[in-house]
């Protein structure tokens, strides 16, 4: 297939790239040494004294590659600075910018971590050190939601690529920590904050920021608080199509508008106190959450129901085409609390560190959403489509015309009919996922001599306690308006909800579509659910049917001990730590007569060896080796021990209370020279073995055992998490920043930053397919320039991934795909004072269309825009 105009540009872009930062260490070569001679006149150079400009950019990633340099283990770092300098609004967008990191997306906003191209179960999370556990919507995934925790509140993101003993083995590729601020980050009092406020570009919807955080600290006491608010009114293109599973041909066009509005807060509280040299006792309490109303258009061109006509691939004409629009306005919540109250202390012989934390998290979707058929063909319409681009087809619509002869086509129309449907019902979608969680963590170092060498002897304890109840998204009550209302008294009119507003589109279609209201019909909606629930014929604790619910509690403790020494030219930090999990399942299945508790639990013991070597080759050169093991243990949803049934999607959702958790065991190995202006250049290689590859499976209901009287299920898109055999990933990265301070005049202001990572991996299916690791994009690159001088800091930055697995389907004709795509972003800030200053972020300059197919590209599944966004405002600190 020939290539796009834009993935061709990208070839040209990343060849011209490669050339580029060929030239670059060429002269950077010639750069360092020039700066060895000029350091031969002055002290030893260490990392301390890498070459420092008053740039933002710079000044502030100086301590990242001073903490990075530092390290026992393979790490990238951003300080809070750095982020500031992008148009970053959540902490997993500033975290894309690292070497091998990519995000995925929800409606254009980053939401997960994929590190190395691996799923984002794979890499796990700590706030301060502390392991946090987060949950989606119905608790399918253990992953860490960050879009709920703004960047502004951060102090430094750190990913460990490579583990030490004293951090949990719950981490195949990575360990993510986010470090909040503390109050005795900068002495006296200091405030800071910014204000923000632009446009989403598409349908003009407004774009806002604030955030304040201010502290105070003398040599014992400190204090700091701190508060921000986002929110973004969007809208999103979206269209989605199914096809026939063995002709493989359209069988629905599925086209959708959102409205959009997404907030998110935080506000935290830190004390510090240091009662006595060498002891130090804080308390942090961060709140956080993210809000999610969405407003949902959306028209469904049943093909495969049509009463005649010719379905081809890619252009078709049918007569009477059933048409299913739904309609909502749902709230999505996720929100965390995080407290923790430790003390770090220096003994005579040991420096010991405790931490207790209390987290809660909550997850929940409110979805009432109102669905309307038209499925008399003589209402329904006639079309005509155009696939010559599969992504966006152009369809024609016509009257349906009955005659003696039967159903034809009529006249063209210009507008979809959007009153009148043959069917109203109502389908209350919700769920809810709820943790409580405890951590008690001691660590405690001592150093000693023994046999000639220094040895630096690290021990520890923690103890995790969670509980989770739980509900998966599940549509289990469905409300039949017409025989339901009349009981209460109340009418339901279609109609009078279609505004004459058409639908602000970016994407052809080929007639118009009018905006519902959907805030009107929730109004009416409310309405008529407090009338149902007065009635007795409705309750939204009844919703959710027992075998969506689950209640696990899990105990994970750990210890581990390690040492740190010097062998030779070599620094190394080798150790043990053993964890042992206990886990109790709670669930429902229903039976003929009700619904039966089915119970189920597993204890596992796992040791996690690794060592990290480090060579220090010269003062600004460092190689580093590494050998560790790890773990992936199922989420919590997808071990329940029930099925729900989506009779109206037709799909049933099942767990797996056996599976087995993902181990892995592997190496690392990286060279890292730092360079003049904060600069650095690496190259990084990683394999990793994984047993027991866990994988969505997609397949259908065959026999009779999710029959219910009347309803023969057959044919059901039965979903549920598998195991698989063993696979291996692996990769290498490149990376490369400076700020080329060698460079004369006005040119030294300028700089470069970005990274490349080539990824690969497969593992054995139980169908005997040798497939790729679902969610590995071969191809993740990161560019930037950036210029910094005279208070102007400006940077463009750059990012790509390739393709890449998201679900396998054992039947059909193709394996879930996420197409590549590209983002270009743009940052301007000018310092009006050293207190002040002023910026411009531009989002998303390539209007990026987001794509999913199934197979191949000839069967898009969905194609969805945002559009770009903008933002100015003004930053200050005193």
């Amino acid at each position: 297939m020939r290539e796009s105009p834009s993935i061709l540009s990208l070839r040209a872009v990343l060849g011209g790239g490669v050339a580029a930062m060929a030239l670059i260490a060429a002269g950077a070569v010639q750069a360092q040494t020039a700066a060895d001679s000029q350091a031969r006149q002055n002290e030893a150079r260490t990392v301390d004294d890498i070459i420092v400009t008053a740039s933002p950019i710079v000044g502030s990633q100086r301590a990242a590659l001073v903490q990075q340099r530092n390290a026992d283990n393979l790490i990238n770092v951003i300080a809070s600075d750095t982020v500031g300098q992008f148009p970053d609004q959540n902490s997993a967008a500033a975290l894309a910018r690292l070497p091998a990191v990519a995000v995925q997306r929800d409606q254009g906003q980053e939401r997960y971590l994929q590190v190395r191209g691996g799923p984002n179960r794979w890499t796990s999370v700590s706030v301060d050190g502390v392991n946090i556990v987060g949950v989606d919507e119905g608790g399918v995934s253990r992953a860490f939601r960050f879009d709920a925790v703004p960047a502004v509140i951060l102090s430094s993101l750190e990913v460990n690529k490579s583990l030490t003993p004293d951090l949990p083995g719950e981490a195949i590729l990575a360990r993510v920590n986010l470090r909040t601020f503390s109050p005795f980050d900068r002495k006296g009092f200091h405030v800071q904050g910014d204000l923000g406020y632009g446009e989403m570009n598409l349908g003009g919807g407004p774009q806002e920021q604030a955030a304040l955080r201010a502290s105070w600290s003398n040599d014992r006491f400190g204090i700091m608080a701190a508060a921000s608010h986002y929110e973004r009114e969007q809208l999103t293109d979206n269209r989605e199509f199914t096809y026939n599973p063995t002709t493989g041909l359209p069988e629905a066009f599925d086209i959708r508008s959102y409205r959009v509005t997404r907030s998110s807060e935080a506000a935290m509280l830190g004390l510090a106190l240091r009662p006595a040299d060498g002891h130090e006792l804080f308390f942090k309490s961060l709140y956080s959450n993210f809000n999610d109303d969405e407003e949902r258009n959306q028209y469904v061109l049943e093909l495969a129901d049509a009463a005649s006509g010719a379905v081809g691939e890619r252009s078709g004409d049918l007569v009477g085409v059933p048409v299913t629009g739904a309609f909502n306005y749902g709230e999505y919540r996720n929100s965390n609390w995080i407290n923790t109250l430790g003390g770090d202390h220096e003994f005579a012989a040991w420096d010991v560190s405790w931490r207790i934390n209390y987290t809660e998290t909550e997850n929940t979707t409110w979805l009432p959403m109102m669905r309307q058929m038209w499925v008399d063909p003589r209402t329904a319409p006639s079309i005509s489509y155009d696939r010559s681009d599969a992504n966006l087809p152009i369809i024609t619509l016509y009257d349906t015309v009955a005659g003696a002869g039967g159903l034809t086509r009529g006249a063209a129309r210009d507008a979809l009919r959007q009153d009148n449907p043959n069917v109203s019902l109502m389908i209350p979608i919700t769920s809810a996922v709820e943790t409580d969680s405890w951590v008690y963590k001691l660590d405690g170092t001592r150093t000693f001599h023994w046999g000639g060498r220094t040895v630096e002897l690290s021990m520890g304890a923690a103890h995790d306690s969670r509980e989770v109840q739980g509900a998966a998204i599940a549509t289990t009550s469905v409300l039949m308006l017409p025989s339901l209302l009349p009981r209460v008294g109340m009418t339901f009119t279609p109609g009078k909800y279609v505004t004459d507003k058409p639908w602000d589109t970016g994407f052809p279609l080929g007639f118009r579509i009018n905006w519902v209201d959907n805030g009107a019909m929730r109004g009416d909606i409310d309405a008529i659910l407090q009338a149902l629930g007065g009635a007795g014929l409705y309750s939204r604790e009844g919703l959710t049917a027992p075998n969506a619910r689950y209640a696990i509690k899990e105990d994970l403790t750990a210890a581990y001990a390690s040492a740190k020494f010097e062998a030779g030219p070599a620094q190394l930090v080798a150790g043990l730590r053993v964890e042992r999990l206990s886990q109790d399942i709670g669930g429902f299945v229903p039976g003929t007569s009700g619904f039966t508790a089915v119970n189920a639990s597993q204890d596992d013991t796992s040791l996690f060896p690794s060592i990290n070597v480090k060579f220090d080759l010269k003062d600004d050169l460092v190689l580093r080796l590494a050998a560790q093991t790890g773990i992936a243990r199922p989420s919590f949803a997808v071990v329940r021990t029930s099925a729900t049934i989506d009779d109206t999607g037709r799909r049933v959702t099942a767990g797996n209370p056996y599976l087995e958790p993902e181990r892995t065991w592997g190496g690392d190995a990286s060279l890292e020279w730092y360079l003049p202006g904060s600069g650095l250049a690496s190259v990084s290689g990683f394999y990793r073995n994984v047993d027991n590859v866990l994988f969505d499976s997609s397949t259908r209901v065959s026999g009779d055992l999710f029959d219910a009287p009347g309803l023969d299920r057959t044919g059901y898109e039965y979903v549920t998490t598998l195991n698989g055999g063993e696979g291996k990933l692996y990769g290498v990265e490149f990376a490369y920043m400076q700020q080329f301070v060698f460079l004369p005049g006005v040119w030294d202001g300028f700089g470069f930053q970005g990274n490349l990572s080539l990824l690969s991996g497969d593992f054995k299916s139980p169908d005997g397919r040798t497939v790729d690791f679902p969610g590995v994009s071969d191809t993740i690159a990161n560019a930037s320039i950036f210029y910094e001088k005279h208070g102007l800091s400006a940077r463009l930055s750059y990012q790509w991934r390739s393709k890449w697995i998201d679900t396998l389907t054992f039947e059909g004709f193709g394996d879930q795909m996420r197409d590549g795509y590209e983002n270009l972003d743009l940052s301007v800030r000018y310092a009006i004072n050293d207190n002040v200053s002023i910026y411009f972020d531009a989002n998303n300059l390539t209007d990026e269309t987001y794509v999913a197919y199934e197979g191949d590209r000839r069967h898009p599944t969905e194609v969805e825009q945002v559009g770009r966004r903008y933002l100015a405002g003004v930053r200050f600190r005193f």
